[in-house]
């Protein structure tokens, strides 16, 4: 196979990558206001299910305090706690952290900002909450007590708590939050105390709130999944659209004794998860669709007992922050999952463990992505000398074989038949240049999502006017000069018999190029490094195998 058939190959596998995101796009569109209707369960204070865990199922005992206005949540008084990487906005009515913001990262769409990702705007809402159900226990609509003002970490503090207080039905509650040095995750711990004279039973549920829109200043070119995500040793990772929770078509562990629940999307993740990795009591996912375009994703624990006068704590682990995979694997079972490289990750995961070890050597993660690709230039160096080798003959050819051309003009099957004789005279494969390339595309595609995925990415500096490898090229410098590129490796190919098609393929590398304007400068770093790699490979070998050409006969 020439090169021209080759690249256009090449350039076919990557358009069904784009086209596969984007039919992904339209089956699963994103849930919007317009898509939600409103639920019963309106109220966000979830029920139990009937299932192997037999608890009992409440009644309409739960009462939610006065509705706000659509898409608006009500609001009492308020704390906000600053840690070193972290700032977190916690209000009395429920208890709920209404923003979280983190101090290191930077938002889409506005640099100068830290990025938030809890966040409380019209319609763009999106909260850590929890509660209990049963008759007389607190939920997330309860109006507790809280010292608000702000709260800050000290130097030399570790850790800050902040305390909610209230009493429900001669049931006292204090719900504490609290918050560590250089860590995303928020411990929550309930204490309860039963001051009436009867037995009382709750059921503690913890919840994401969130509006079903991708977060703002996403590109979109690039498709990533934003959305409820569920873990259980039985059923695995499994991601839930918006869409499909707006249908009631979602599928998702129900109860287990095991896993967590969370919410995903473009490098960053909220979850709630027990403290305890080992503890394998009871519990109950659910996930729901609210209306006016938001959703709840959440899990309900085994039931709390108090006799008259008894205290109970209940506790549960919240993680707000980046995908950083090491950290999520010491947190709770198959966490790390939410870094999703699809189909490919059983290539993506070690390339991407290979990516952080050259970084650890060289400190820029720039200067890493072209060490990997190096080193996977040179894996596979034996397959694209093969391929370069091929490419090289059949450009030796490609004057006979215009020849031929000329010879048997429209008569296809003479044509084709002459050019068979040729190839088994020259002892040459037509598939050779496309067989060996065949090995390397899933490795471009799992570098892909790697690159894609790796929140270490974000904001990390290369050189010059690359400040951000996350991001496309701002001056559209890297994929000019890979379209350059481009333009040289099909200079270098054998020209193909059809004028048409050698045009075409003289166009193709702008036509290609412009795919990557928008994609990550990491990601086209990689394409145009492989590319000068492949320019100088398939020059040496066109060298080699000319001045071989040249030698005198018994010395071929």
């Amino acid at each position: 196979m020439d090169t021209q058939r080759l690249i256009a190959f090449v350039v076919f596998s990557f358009s069904i990558l784009m086209l596969w995101e984007a039919w992904q796009d339209y089956q699963h569109p994103k849930a919007g206001p317009e898509s939600a209707q409103t639920s019963p369960a309106l109220t966000g204070v979830p029920v139990r299910a009937e299932g192997p865990v037999a608890l009992p199922v409440p009644g309409a005992e739960v009462q939610p305090a006065a509705a706000p206005r659509a898409g608006e949540a009500q609001q009492g008084a308020r704390a906000v706690l600053r840690t070193d990487v972290l700032t977190a906005v916690i209000d009395a009515h429920g208890g709920d952290i209404r923003r979280l913001t983190l101090s290191g990262y930077r938002q889409n769409d506005d640099k100068t900002k830290p990025f938030e990702l809890f966040e409380e705007r019209s319609g763009r809402n999106y909260f850590a909450q929890s509660g209990f159900i049963g008759e007389g226990w607190p939920t997330h609509k309860t109006v507790f007590e809280l010292e608000s003002g702000e709260h800050a970490l000290q130097p030399g503090q570790d850790e800050i708590k902040l305390t909610l207080r209230a009493t429900v039905n001669g049931l006292a509650v204090a719900k504490t939050y609290t918050f560590r040095r250089g860590s995303y995750v928020v411990d929550v711990d309930y204490s309860l105390t039963n001051q009436g004279g009867a037995v009382m039973t709750g059921y503690p549920y913890y919840q994401l709130l969130r509006h079903g829109q991708a977060p703002e200043g996403e590109s979109s070119f690039v498709h990533t999944f934003t959305g409820p995500a569920f873990y259980t040793e039985a059923g695995k990772y499994q991601k839930v659209g918006f869409e499909d929770i707006t249908k009631g078509k979602q599928e998702h562990a129900k109860t287990a004794k095991d896993g967590w629940v969370g919410m995903a999307q473009h490098h960053f993740v909220s979850a709630w998860m027990t403290r305890d990795p080992a503890d394998a009591s009871n519990r109950e996912f659910y996930s729901r669709a609210l209306g006016n375009g938001e959703f709840t994703a959440g899990m309900i624990t085994a039931g709390v007992q108090l006799a008259p006068g008894e205290s109970k704590t209940a506790a549960m682990r919240l993680y707000a922050g980046p995908q950083k995979q090491e950290e999520l694997k010491t947190l709770a079972p198959g966490l790390e999952h939410v870094v999703d490289y699809g189909w490919l990750t059983v290539l993506a995961y070690p390339l991407f463990v290979l990516l952080s070890w050259l970084h650890k050597l060289v400190d820029n993660w720039g200067v890493a992505i072209i060490l990997l690709t190096v080193l996977i230039k040179a894996a596979f160096y034996p397959l694209s000398a093969a391929s370069y080798k091929s490419m090289a003959q059949m450009r030796k050819l490609a004057p006979r074989l215009q020849q031929l051309k000329e010879r048997y003009g429209d008569d296809r099957q003479k044509l084709h038949e002459a050019m068979m004789k040729i190839y088994q005279e020259e002892k040459i494969n037509p598939l050779g240049g496309c067989l060996p390339m065949l090995v390397q595309i899933p490795f471009f595609i799992a570098l892909y999502w790697v690159l894609l995925s790796a929140v270490e990415l974000r904001q990390a500096p290369f050189a010059l006017w690359i400040t951000d490898l996350s991001e496309k090229d701002p001056y559209y410098i890297l994929p000019v000069v890979m379209a350059v590129t481009m333009f040289i490796q099909t200079r270098l190919s054998p020209p193909s018999p059809d004028p048409v098609q050698q045009k075409v393929m003289m166009f193709m590398p702008l036509a290609f190029s412009v795919f990557f304007f928008f994609f990550p400068a990491g990601l086209v770093l990689y394409w145009l490094v492989n590319n000068v790699l492949s320019i100088l490979q398939q020059w040496r070998i066109n060298t080699v195998i000319a001045r071989a050409d040249g030698k005198p006969a018994k010395s071929k």
